[in-house]
This record gives C-alpha cells, sequence and structure tokens, in this order.
C-alpha cells in the first residue's frame, strides 16, 4: 500500500498548512459554482445590520482551503474527504488571511484512510472553523513512492 501515499504514508502528528487571502472575486466565483446568493455575501447594507455588521463570505470559500491542504500536501495528491464534521466559529470576511490547518490523528494500516483534526485561522489569530474529517487516498496514475 505505500504506492497509494504520494507524500508517504502520513504519521500521527503529522502538520500541514496552507494560507490565501480572501477576496471578492471569491465570493463571485463560489457563487457561480453554487449557486448561494446570500445578502450576507453581497448586500452591504443587509450586512451591516446582521450580527456580522459586515459583508462575510461562504463557508465553503472557508472550508476550501482545507480541501487544497488534504489535496497538495497532507496525505496529497489523490486525498478525497470522506466524511466532514465542522464547526464554522467565527466569519471570514474579504481581505482576510486564511490558514487551513490539519494535523494526522490516525492512519489506517489496512487501508489508505488518515483522520485528521482541521482547523482554519484568521490572520487575527481567530479560529473560523474547527473540526475532523477522514480521507481517503487512492492510487494516482503516474504516481510514484
Amino acid at each position: 500500500m505505500s504506492d497509494v501515499w504520494p507524500n508517504g504514508k502520513p504519521e500521527v502528528g503529522d502538520i500541514a498548512e496552507l494560507s490565501r487571502t480572501i477576496g471578492p472575486t471569491d465570493i463571485r466565483l463560489f457563487t457561480q459554482i453554487s449557486g448561494d446568493r446570500n445578502p450576507l455575501h453581497y448586500d452591504t447594507d443587509a450586512a451591516e445590520s446582521s450580527q456580522f455588521g459586515e459583508i462575510v463570505v461562504q463557508g465553503g470559500v472557508t472550508s476550501a482551503v482545507l480541501n487544497a491542504v488534504v489535496a497538495e500536501k497532507l496525505p496529497g495528491p489523490g486525498t478525497v474527504f470522506l466524511n466532514v464534521n465542522w464547526n464554522f466559529t467565527a466569519p471570514v470576511r474579504p481581505g482576510d488571511t486564511i490558514t487551513g490547518r490539519v494535523h494526522v490523528d490516525e492512519v489506517r494500516d489496512d487501508k489508505p484512510i488518515t483522520k485528521i483534526t482541521t482547523t482554519v485561522t484568521r490572520d487575527d489569530g481567530t479560529t473560523a472553523l474547527e473540526g475532523t474529517a477522514v480521507c481517503y487516498t487512492m492510487a494516482m496514475p503516474g504516481s510514484t513512492s
């Protein structure tokens, strides 16, 4: 099964992170993909009168950085989510730089399945998302270990 893990078999305690700055284009592109036209993402007056007090990005934009971490870094290419359990604990706003972080909690020996703890943190140190996920990594054509 070692040929499945593109970056070598993960170990409990492994950590990976990716950061990106969120902008208005992210909201527009996510809307095109999802159809989410909630006024909290576009209407300044509606957003300012909400508990957030300003425009916030869709949760799918916030969590997308975690897709990138698992697909690009840990466990790596060929990895998909089987299950996620995420709590959105604070909003992300246009202009925020967010960091997605994964921590390996368990690696199965019989299948390429990894259990991870996940967080997304804003650049001001506020946790915007926290939770867990289960990932499956499949061998990709042409990959070598």
